[in-house]
């Protein structure tokens, strides 16, 4: 088995790019990016992550001076610290802090206050996985964190206002068919309720390759194991490098005017499966996917890997679980597009800003019907469908915690 270099098998088999699709708007942009970086202060909420961790890689080449990061998960704090401080020629300033925080917590109140105020403020902090949306109780969870808690943050810094602030979307947010999809959709109408208040942007992309937790990083461990690969056959996505979504999630947030929405112009013929990439990682690594017709099969199949094999099980299927749109596309038909400003970026520049008396009705509801007795999975999807008429839930009845 070979070695494999996972940011030059994204650019060769996912992305086809050799470089950053965003190369050119930000070397056009660059003055701007180091004006309103360069110095500054900078506060980072899920940083620990793929995109949030990506976003402040890329917001350190332009040398803020000050850099807190909040995250829950304390083992990604130190890995981000420790490659951060061991990566050539990055520049960690002198003032770095790391927090293992939840950014709903009063305890992370008392630091924004005794800490702040923040030129920037970046909120990666979300639940993200379509799988998360089985149960009322993940449901439950998911709508607290991607909108409730948000408005508690925005809500905060009306008493300290950032030059900056950016909250992450998804192109799930654009048509939803699933709850993630549809909280988001509503985190960005509540972000821009607050964007009459002080500068608010975000963005909505694609598939991060290889990002935690994602499909494509569990093959790795999949390969570690010796466990077959499992992949659908149907689903096409569109996907941007880790460095490419923080990029983006920079330019949005720095470059943006209060109410934008960013997206990547990527374009139909650019979305992938997930089957075709993982024959294209077998074979990268010097196996042939050895197709399975079950997963007890690709299980049985894998029992036999060792040092000589040449074949690697993989059970490939149609999709047929609860929110799963076969394409993904990052704006409606009723948003207007600013195609002209970036060459790589597009902005949506009439997404609808309610007034804050709206926002507070309607996040209001939410926790009343999240906390009520007898909340079902299916009054929460009825009570999405209402804030959200475009709101099409595919419903199964099976969920991706009952596959490989």
């Amino acid at each position: 088995m070979k070695n494999l270099n996972i940011p030059q098998f994204i650019s060769e088999n996912i992305t086809f790019r050799k470089e950053s699709m965003f190369a050119e708007d930000l070397k056009t942009n660059h003055e701007q990016l180091s004006s309103e970086i360069k110095g500054k202060t900078a506060l980072v909420i899920g940083g620990a992550g793929t995109i949030g961790s990506s976003f402040i890689r890329a917001m350190l080449k332009y040398e803020p001076a000050k850099l807190i990061v909040v995250d829950t998960n304390e083992n990604g704090l130190t890995e981000l610290t420790r490659d951060l401080r061991s990566t050539h020629g990055m520049k960690v300033p002198e003032f770095y802090k790391t927090y293992p925080l939840n950014f709903a917590d009063p305890v992370f109140y008392r630091m924004l206050q005794n800490e702040g105020p923040f030129d920037i403020v970046a909120n990666f902090a979300a639940h993200k996985h379509v799988r998360s949306e089985k149960d009322h109780y993940s449901i439950t969870a998911l709508i607290d964190n991607n909108v409730l808690k948000a408005e508690i943050l925005l809500k905060e810094l009306l008493k300290f206002p950032p030059k900056h602030f950016f909250c992450v979307s998804t192109d799930k947010a654009a048509n939803p068919v699933n709850i993630m999809g549809a909280s988001k959709k509503i985190m960005e109408e509540v972000i821009m309720a607050y964007s009459r208040e002080y500068p608010i942007s975000t963005a909505r992309f694609a598939n991060v390759a290889f990002s935690n937790g994602s499909l494509l990083d569990g093959f790795i461990s999949r390969l570690i194991k010796k466990q077959p690969f499992s992949a659908p056959s149907d689903v096409k996505r569109y996907f941007v490098s880790p460095d490419e979504s923080g990029q983006i999630c920079l330019m949005a947030c720095v470059l943006g005017q209060s109410g934008d929405i960013f997206f990547p112009r990527l374009k139909t013929e650019q979305m992938v499966t997930f089957a075709e990439i993982s024959d294209r990682f077998l074979r990268t690594l010097g196996y042939e996917p050895l197709v399975c017709s079950s997963e007890e099969e690709a299980k049985q199949k894998a029992l036999a890997l060792d040092e000589n094999s040449t074949h690697y099980p993989v059970y490939y299927f149609g999709s047929d679980t609860s929110g799963e749109k076969s394409f993904e596309e990052f704006f409606t038909q009723d948003e207007i597009l600013d195609e002209e400003s970036f060459s790589s970026l597009g902005v949506i520049k009439n997404a609808p800003k309610k007034e804050l008396s709206e926002v507070g009705i309607l996040t209001n509801e939410l926790s009343s019907l999240l906390t009520a007795p007898d909340i079902s999975k299916a009054a929460i999807v009825k009570a999405l469908s209402t804030f959200l008429p475009n709101f099409k839930h595919i419903e199964t009845g099976k969920s991706l915690d009952q596959k490989m």
